[in-house]
């Protein structure tokens, strides 16, 4: 980040008020006058297109195809033997995390 004063001046000169004895700075020049015509009225309209510019549909997609029918008493013994895994699983981390907790609260207590 470049903050030194834009002149080049190494001092504070730049920053100072003028002098008040000093000749007043230039007037601002006058806006020019804009020149009487016409004003723009914008881009002219475009023609409409005609009513068969879009082309003919030729292809037509199959109808979709019928799903495969469910085994619902598969799909039962299959959920029955994933839960009964999951309990397992999770009774088996919960004796561990017993064991660990009171082999720390043994140790702390003794």
């Amino acid at each position: 980040m470049n903050v030194s004063s834009p002149t080049g001046v190494p001092d504070d000169a730049y920053w100072q008020r003028p002098d008040p004895d000093s000749a007043p700075p230039p007037a601002k020049p006058e806006a020019p006058t804009p020149k009487p015509g016409p004003d723009y009225q914008g881009p002219p309209r475009t023609a409409r297109p005609s009513p068969n510019w879009r082309p003919p549909t030729i292809a037509h997609p199959p109808p979709p195809r019928s799903m495969p029918p469910q085994d619902m008493d598969a799909l039962d013994d299959a959920e029955g033997s994933a839960r009964t895994v999951t309990y397992g699983v999770g009774l088996v981390a919960g004796a561990i995390a017993l064991i660990l907790l009171c082999l720390l609260c043994a140790r702390v207590i003794f």
